[in-house]
């Protein structure tokens, strides 16, 4: 379960959110995509691995990758320890209106109950 934060340039943000790392638990490793790469929306780009799973992470759209968090590579608990600040990578999408079609933050709330 992701988090997308549109951003000033065009850009997406995208984390996991504190429902997703809370049900991971304890997260001691994270794989991100590299700057450059293509993203295709619903495929995997990246894995995060706690101390109970490793969980893939799937493009909420198509677009470009234009930064990763390095800090996490070293500290991949941030994410435990503020799932939004911790933010995986940026995404320069393909078609700004995509991420129009994602579930708004009240709406994800009230799928997870």
């Amino acid at each position: 379960d992701l988090w997308v934060r549109t951003e000033a340039d065009g850009t997406i943000t995208v984390g996991i959110t504190a429902y997703a790392q809370d049900a991971l638990g304890d997260i001691v490793f994270v794989d991100l995509p590299k700057v450059g790469s293509t993203l295709e929306a619903g495929k995997d780009c990246a894995v995060v691995e706690s101390v109970k799973a490793a969980g893939d992470i799937y493009a909420p759209v198509a677009g470009e990758v234009v930064a990763i968090n390095e800090s996490l590579a070293d500290a991949p608990e941030a994410i435990n320890a503020d799932a939004f600040a911790a933010w995986l990578f940026k995404l320069k999408p393909a078609n700004l209106a995509d991420v129009d079609g994602l579930l708004s933050a009240d709406a994800y709330s009230a799928n997870i109950g």
